[in-house]
């Protein structure tokens, strides 16, 4: 555990570098777990931006819930992390307020839009920092980091206080050094809150799935991830857990999640359609930033102009248009039937197994400017982690290797819904094999 000395000490020698942090809050706390919150999630009396000029000035007037849970716990929360803005990006190349970089190369994103909350854990500068997964945002910047990622089942964790991207894909995990430690963390945040609606009691017995012995765990293995287009040192390194987790007495079984090859473009319709619609309070009106007009139109065109970077934009009009008279039915309420088969396609598998497995990105760490002019290929880095989030199950992300330039690569385990325990077990397990 980090005392909150050596994390502001890491902080002072190597944020400046990295730009993890968009603000360390003073603090006068001696013990406790160091905490570092991604910026989309409000904590009261301090700034909370979204990575976005839109709300630059903007307060917190509240404790987002899990960061109530996190206090009471005693919890040393340290500063807000850096993100893409409103958490739209893969790389938190989208901040306002510059990028961070990726502390294992410099040269290198370090994933999003949590971006910043991995790299303050992979560099020490906290125990645990909490993210926000919409379509991977917690996983692939985890794995990018060589850190640990949760995403928790849908409804598992409130998401009271958190600044709304896609409300039916949304959830709040933590990013860890170990499996151990994202258990504790998801511990003290999971449960039922009367704030949000879509969340369910952590002692109704739903989430105490009932584990076999370790030995019998049935791990899926989906013919689907392992396709052209995954890199080599990637499928190798993922490849080679496998058959490390098979030797030690786990029973792999191959799998088909039929509906994967439309998951990516289903998950770009409903995602953007739920931003427009989510975006819209952010007027100039309310609060934030307002640019001043004698014409009430002006101030909105003015304002979100100047204040929405251009991947936000973008994602609001792409949303707005599917979500236009004409085109509703062509594409939204089609991309809700496809998620409807992508759940299905996880019912079933998880019929026959405990767990699935695959790569959690295609690639290790990409560098600055790669795929930023092409947003087809940055939203591809997403495709292994978004099935998760349309079908609502948890997923963890681990360390899994390294590539032989030293860039992390990130093992992903999926479970049954509420199955967060059975995730837990097999990750710890497989850190234990791994060494």
């Amino acid at each position: 555990m980090e005392t909150i000395t050596s994390a502001v000490q890491a902080i002072q020698e190597r944020d400046k570098e990295i730009h993890a942090f968009l603000e360390v809050y003073e603090n006068n706390a001696k013990a406790g777990i160091v905490v570092a919150v991604k910026d989309n999630i409000l904590v009261q009396g301090k700034r909370v931006s979204a990575a976005s000029k839109i709300l630059e000035p903007y307060t917190a007037s509240y404790d987002a819930t899990v960061i109530t849970k996190l206090k009471e716990a005693g919890a040393i929360i340290i500063g807000r992390t850096n993100m893409d803005e409103f958490a739209m990006g893969s790389s938190t190349e989208n901040s306002a307020y510059g990028p961070t970089k990726n502390p294992h190369d410099l040269s290198r994103v370090p994933g999003g839009s949590s971006g910043g909350s991995a790299a303050a854990v992979a560099a020490g500068m906290c125990d645990v920092a909490l993210g926000s997964d919409t379509g991977g945002s917690i996983r692939q910047p985890a794995a990018f980091c060589g850190v640990v990622g949760l995403k928790p089942t849908y409804g598992a964790v409130s998401r009271h206080g958190l600044i709304a991207m896609a409300s039916s894909l949304d959830v709040i995990g933590p990013i860890t050094k170990t499996v151990a430690d994202a258990k504790k963390v998801f511990d003290v945040i999971k449960g039922r809150d009367p704030f949000d609606s879509t969340t369910v009691e952590s002692e109704s017995g739903i989430m105490n799935y009932e584990l076999r012995k370790k030995e019998n765990i049935r791990i899926g293995v989906p013919r689907e991830y392992f396709k052209e287009g995954l890199d080599p040192e990637v499928e190798a390194s993922v490849k080679k857990a496998i058959f490390i987790l098979h030797n030690s007495g786990f029973i792999i079984q191959d799998i088909s999640l039929p509906h994967t090859d439309y998951a990516l473009a289903c998950y770009y319709i409903i995602m953007p359609a739920e931003v427009s619609a989510n975006l819209a309070r952010f007027d100039g009106i309310r609060y934030g930033l307002s640019k001043k007009s004698d014409d009430l139109l002006e101030v909105y065109t003015k304002t979100r102009g100047e204040g929405f970077g251009k991947e936000v934009q973008r994602r609001i009009l792409l949303g707005t248009y599917v979500l236009s008279a004409g085109y509703y039915d062509a594409y939204y309420a089609k991309a809700q039937k496809v998620r409807a088969l992508i759940k299905r396609d996880f019912q079933k598998a998880f019929e026959k197994v405990d767990v699935i497995v695959s790569p959690t990105t295609p690639a290790p760490a990409f560098k600055f400017g790669e795929k930023s002019n092409d947003p087809v290929e940055m939203y591809l880095s997403d495709i292994y982690t978004v099935s998760a989030n349309l079908a609502g199950v948890p997923a963890l992300s681990v360390p899994c290797g390294t590539t032989k330039d030293g860039l992390p690569i990130g093992i992903q385990f999926m479970g049954k819904w509420f199955g967060e325990e059975t995730l837990f077990e097999v990750g710890k397990k497989w850190e234990q094999l791994r060494g």
